[in-house]
């Protein structure tokens, strides 16, 4: 490997510069705008004083560095120098190393003692206090020796890092990140085991370790490696392909895959004994041949033990029939409604039983049924509806949660109750942990889950075991939407195993309405397409198109209901693939243009190939915790502020998400993104009043039943298909090949069997007769 030192020897473009002063320095991910004076430099550049920006330590006046980078010519600001790679050069005078010593760098270290510590060590004192900080033994006191050892380590310690990271591609950000969670162990760990980077770091892959292993010579065979290969490969099988579990003999092949390449030769051997090391360390689990994640295979046994717990209770209290229907038929007066026989039945069961299922497709009154539970369990106990009745030490005893917010906002609006994230009900914290669990568990009485099939097999094990055993679960959700982005299909499970109380909803209610959009979604869930799917109908139509007229049309649709008084926030286009001439990137930018264009005196800051304007609709990528803000979350660009106009010295934006106002500077614009566009799969838990749903032949390798399904669903008022009928045809036809690899389902009905054996085993002679 080429010594990355060598990238400051003078054929390589640097900058030599000492610092005089910092104009913004941000102590968490180490972003810094500095002001320098060039001492020399091979760069074209003949002013005497330089703006450098970067992620590095905190760097103090009179300090020297040797900078690499590339000049940049900021849009506001002018020319700047972006930091790739840094070195500081140490003084190595001793008048230099007594300055540096006794800078505001060392806390407790003035003059005097630099003086003493130069006195003793020379000129060489910085190296020798680094190769052993015993040096310091009689020159100052040991807790202050320990603290400068520590000082001067840190601080040369990531600018080595990042001199050896880099030479394998590693930006800063990523290098810090690294930095951060092994401090001065990290060379050590690296060259080690580099493969516990994929571990312990978010971000990096199998490939950058490996390659990092190679110039150590960890390759071939080597147990460090075959490990990484077969937990990277079960944990990317996991979260790409949804699996809670792959055979053995999966993993053994793909595992094989992966590391026999080049003049690597792994054997099937090799893997079966790194496998039974790793079961030791419960890293994996292998049961019946399957292979787990641990914390997949947990998360299941989990699920169980919770949902048993709390169906222990059996059918609760029951009330008269004419009691009910007597409650029912005022709710129905108060509410404006005639509940049907099955509807009733909805009601009926979720008040009778601790767990109850409720599913169907759009328009079946799933909403009417919800809203009737609520109405129903109030009545019965003697319950006010009214938020304010209620405190912190008298909590509301009804919960209303989805799994993100859009869909929380839904179930709120549809029952004037408050409603909100399920991670949010369960204090999920920016350090990635729950405040309710077992030992803490969520405070309530009944709860209510609306867009089940969203949630993964992790946070439905978190949710069920934070719930106390006294409380009433209903469970609600669509089986026929795609299941969720995280492992497992755990409404699709649950409904199999046939353990919980269901109410199907099968008849369409909203059909009365006129909506030809409902039909189609319940036509296609079939697996079939009506005849009249190119004729227009009042709420929906089919423009035919090809790939290449995609993005013109879509425009022209958006343009036109612009004219008829609908904003972007009234329309949403849904397509299932970012890139290509139809994808959702072309499509946002365009209808950036439509719906937010350039004009004089509005804001904007340019990231990357992307410009956001103030106005422009966006979409939050990550959950953001700390700001009640969640993954597939839809907000407003309300503010853009230059850097020149706030404290941090950054461009920031400011994102208003239904009120709730979060601010992102430059260096977290990649949690956003533009929403004009977006995919399908982000949309769920949504409903918009039009949406644009373009299906081209392009998107042949996502297109299947279920997407497609979920997107036309995604419509309240009107839907636009637009593209090839043929495509959308092909569309429907495809199931989803790619059937999930769980043992919920089972496990399941292997609980109720053992329940049932333990019941009879219970059971006198006597009770026979």
């Amino acid at each position: 490997m080429q010594d990355t030192m060598d990238l400051f020897k003078e054929e390589h473009k640097y900058i030599k510069g000492q610092v005089l002063h910092t104009i913004f320095h941000n102590e968490d991910n180490l972003y810094s705008v500095v002001r320098m004076k060039v001492l020399e430099t091979n760069e074209v550049f003949e002013e005497k004083e330089v703006l450098i920006t970067g992620y590095f330590p905190r760097m103090h006046e009179e300090e020297i560095f040797t900078l690499n980078g590339v000049f940049k010519d900021h849009h506001r600001y002018g020319m700047q120098y972006h930091v790739e790679m840094f070195k500081k050069e140490l003084p190595q005078t001793k008048n230099g190393i007594v300055q540096y010593l006794s800078s505001d760098l060392f806390k407790g270290i003035g003059k005097k003692t630099a003086e003493r510590i130069v006195e003793k060590l020379g000129s060489q004192a910085i190296s020798k206090i680094l190769d052993d900080a015993s040096v310091l033994d009689g020159i100052v006191k040991k807790d202050k020796a320990q603290e400068l050892y520590q000082t001067i380590l840190e601080h040369q310690g990531l600018e080595k890092v990042m001199s050896f990271l880099g030479g394998y591609g590693f930006g800063t950000k990523l290098t810090i990140k690294i930095y951060q969670k092994y401090k001065e162990q990290t060379l050590e760990i690296i060259r080690s085991n580099p493969y516990q980077l994929i571990e312990d770091v978010e971000g990096i892959g199998f490939g950058r370790a490996d390659e990092i292993g190679k110039a150590f010579g960890i390759s071939g065979n080597h147990p460090d490696r075959i490990r990484a290969g077969c937990l990277f490969t079960l944990e990317n099988v996991s979260l790409q392909e949804g699996h809670v579990y792959i055979t053995k003999e999966q993993l053994i092949r793909r595992t094989i895959e992966l590391l026999n390449h080049h003049e690597h030769t792994v054997s099937e051997a090799d893997i079966t004994q790194c496998l039974e090391l790793l079961q030791g360390e419960d890293k994996l689990i292998i049961e019946q041949d399957r292979a787990y994640l641990s914390s997949l295979y947990y998360a299941e046994q989990g699920l169980v033990t919770s949902l048993f717990r709390l169906m222990g209770k059996g059918e609760l209290e029951s009330f008269s029939e004419a009691d009910f229907l007597m409650t029912l038929g005022s709710i129905e007066d108060k509410l404006g409604v005639q509940y049907a026989s099955r509807q009733r039945e909805g009601v009926q069961t979720a008040l009778t039983h601790p767990v109850m299922i409720l599913t169907g497709g759009p328009g079946t009154g799933k909403t009417t049924v919800i809203n009737g539970i609520v109405e129903m369990y109030a009545a019965m106990n003697g319950l006010s509806l009214d938020a304010k009745d209620y405190n912190e030490k008298n909590p509301f005893p009804i919960l209303l949660t989805a799994p993100t917010g859009r869909a929380a906002k839904r179930m709120s609006e549809a029952t004037g109750l408050p409603a909100g994230t399920i991670h949010r009900l369960l204090g999920w914290t920016p350090e990635g942990s729950f405040q309710r669990n077992e030992h803490e568990p969520v405070a309530g009485k009944l709860l209510i889950i609306d867009e089940f099939s969203m949630v993964d097999i992790w946070l439905a094990n978190q949710l069920f075991k934070s719930l106390p055993s006294d409380m009433q679960v209903i469970i609600v959700g669509d089986e026929d939407q795609l299941p969720s982005v995280g492992p497992g299909q755990v409404l699709k499970d649950l409904l199999a195993a046939e353990i919980i109380p269901t109410v199907r909803l099968t008849e369409i209610y909203r059909q009365a309405e006129g909506s030809s959009v409902i039909q189609l979604a319940h036509t296609i869930k079939g697996g079939k397409v009506p005849e009249d799917i190119a004729v227009q109908k009042s709420d929906r139509s089919f423009i035919m198109c090809s790939g290449g007229q995609i993005v013109d049309v879509v425009k022209k649709v958006c343009e036109n209901a612009q004219t008829k008084g609908f904003t972007a926030k009234d329309i949403q286009v849904l397509a299932p693939m970012y890139r290509g001439p139809a994808g959702i990137n072309m499509l946002n930018q365009a209808l950036q243009e439509v719906f937010n264009p350039a004009r004089e005196k509005r804001r904007e800051i340019i990231f990357g190939e992307v410009v956001y304007r103030v106005g422009d609709k966006v979409l939050q990528l990550v959950n953001q915790p700390e700001s009640q803000v969640f993954n597939g979350d839809i907000g407003e660009i309300v503010s853009i502020f230059y850097a020149k106009e706030n404290v941090e010295q950054q461009d920031m934006l400011v994102v208003s998400f239904d009120g709730i106002e979060v601010t992102y500077t430059k260096s977290d614009f990649n949690q956003i993104t533009h929403a004009y566009c977006c995919s399908i799969h982000k949309s769920q838990g949504s409903e918009f009043p039009i949406v644009i749903l373009p299906v081209v032949k392009s998107y042949y390798r996502m297109l299947r039943r279920n997407l497609l399904y979920t997107a036309i669903t995604r419509s309240k008022k009107f839907l636009i298909l637009c593209g090839e009928p043929d495509a959308f045809q092909s569309g429907i036809n495809r199931m989803d090949d790619a059937v999930r690899q769980t043992t919920l389902c089972e496990r399941l009905k292997e609980r109720t069997v053992l329940k049932e054996e333990d019941d009879v085993e219970e059971l006198s002679p006597y009770d026979f007769l």
